[in-house]
């Protein structure tokens, strides 16, 4: 509960202070054309960036397919380039892949 003191010590400087700014009124606010125009170039912007993303997976996709980064090593797991982590068990049983944590 709070005391009046308390009270007036929080809430008086949060009236004052709404009674002493004054707001622009709606039709003195705009937004402009120099935002629009900003904000139509950031859309542009991410949309070239999407298309060289796009153009740039495809050549690298291209260059693997034509093996210029050389053979890939078949011990290597194909999703992860990483040997596969293979749990500790007796020796007369075949190994089995284990997930990574």
């Amino acid at each position: 509960m709070l005391t009046l003191p308390a009270l007036l010590a929080t809430e008086l400087p949060l009236l004052l202070v709404r009674l002493v700014d004054e707001t622009p009124k709606p039709e003195d606010v705009k937004a402009g054309w120099t935002a629009f125009a900003i904000f139509l170039l950031l859309g542009v912007a991410v949309v070239v960036l999407g298309f060289s993303l796009t153009k740039q997976l495809r050549k690298a996709k291209a260059a693997e397919a034509a093996g210029v980064y050389g053979d890939p090593d078949p011990d290597l797991d194909r999703r992860t380039r990483h040997a596969p982590v293979v749990d500790p068990q007796s020796p007369d049983e075949p190994p089995r892949p284990t997930e990574r944590p």
